[in-house]
């Protein structure tokens, strides 16, 4: 493996001040409500679990895992589904989690998808917003943090599985 550079794009004390903003944030939109969080495999797992730690609201926790990357730092634009939510969302409330929102397409497609199955409402809350890559309109309704179109790393995010243990979000680029 040739050795890779890695630059500080968001610091950790960074990310964890964010995280527990929108967990404030969440906790008080779903106050009393019937909330699961969908989690999308496998980027959003530090984030989400990281986020459910901070609310202060009871919920439920499924996966679903696509992908649209293969193994490159672009995405292919096919997604691909390879586990399925297990739980029942008809009549309840759904928040999506989601590591990074570039291009809109896997989230556009998952979030049309879940709608066919009536749930009472259905948000998306996403770690990272890259705003140039959109390919389709969509917006989430809370974001961490906006980012430029650079590939990154960290803190559950990867390149070709590996990274995703770094507690920062980071640029990567070959030395």
């Amino acid at each position: 493996m040739s050795e890779v550079r890695k630059e500080i794009l968001i610091a950790k004390t960074d990310i964890d001040k964010r995280v527990r903003e929108l967990a404030d944030m969440i906790s008080r939109d779903y106050e009393g409500k019937d909330l699961i969080l969908i989690g999308i495999l496998k980027g959003a797992f530090v984030f989400m679990a990281d986020l459910m730690r901070y609310l202060r609201i009871p919920c439920q926790v499924d996966f679903v895992r696509l992908a649209s990357y293969g193994t490159g730092t672009m995405s292919t634009g096919n997604i691909t589904i390879s586990k399925d939510i297990e739980t029942s969302i008809q009549g309840r409330d759904v928040l999506v989690v989601e590591d990074i929102l570039d291009t809109g397409l896997t989230l556009s497609s998952l979030v049309e998808r879940l709608k066919k199955k009536d749930p009472r409402s259905l948000k998306v809350c996403v770690f990272l917003d890259k705003k140039d890559r959109r390919k389709v309109p969509f917006e989430a309704e809370y974001v961490g943090f906006d980012i430029p179109d650079r590939f990154v790393v960290g803190y559950g995010l990867d390149f070709n599985e590996m990274y995703r243990f770094l507690p920062d979000v980071c640029v990567i680029g070959e030395n």
